[in-house]
């Protein structure tokens, strides 16, 4: 009686190769490792963070820095009922900077969130011969850091603070010039490498 010998390891391989090929999958002679599962991704709260928000107060947006590009969270400005437009319009715009400046949560810090604002700036509104929706800064916006100027920028600009077009009149202490800022896709995505673009805005 023969005995019938069973493929060869080189046979076997040979085989699963074609086995393979057939159905449209590459054989690989190296095993792959694809490393572990991926983390949470970063600037992601595991659930809303409450700790910033306060009970009472006009529903706001600030920019914060993630990584390389500017996310927005959730605020809230207190502001009295009946103020008059010209001064709520300060009082929101005073309340995003001090938001602005404010340290992340432990909960943002640990998601990655970041801050370049200063605390301190001050905001007052146009002068007698200013635009009148102009925002005078105790701190003219060209000291501030390339981020710090893209987050109060695109902050500011997407606001009740201002005429909610993606752009915002800023100058420091009058009567130094005012210009016109922009927040971009560009500036919100690089706000490291690109300045708000701005034009020259002429006072009376």
């Amino acid at each position: 009686m023969s005995v019938r010998r069973l493929p060869t390891l080189p046979l076997l391989a040979a085989l699963l190769a074609a086995l393979l090929t057939g159905c449209g999958i590459r054989a690989t002679e190296v095993p792959t490792d694809f490393g572990g599962a991926p983390s949470r991704t970063p600037c992601s709260l595991a659930s809303p963070d409450t700790s910033t928000q306060t009970a009472h107060g006009v529903p706001v947006q600030i920019f914060l820095l993630c990584g390389s590009s500017l996310v927005t969270v959730d605020r809230t400005v207190r502001v009295p009922e009946g103020t008059p437009d010209a001064r709520r319009r300060v009082i929101v715009a005073q309340g995003l900077l001090d938001q602005l400046a404010a340290s992340p949560s432990a909960a943002e810090k640990a998601a990655g969130y970041l801050t370049y604002v200063p605390g301190g700036i001050g905001v007052t509104g146009p002068g007698p011969k200013d635009p009148e929706d102009t925002l005078r800064l105790s701190t003219p916006p060209a000291g501030l850091t390339s981020y710090a100027l893209a987050q109060l920028v695109c902050t500011l600009s997407d606001s009740s603070a201002t005429e909610g077009d993606g752009s915002v009149i800023l100058g420091g202490p009058a009567p130094s010039p005012l210009r016109r800022y922009d927040c971009t896709d560009d500036v919100r995505s690089h706000p490291g490498e690109t300045k708000p673009p701005s034009g020259e805005v002429k006072s009376g």
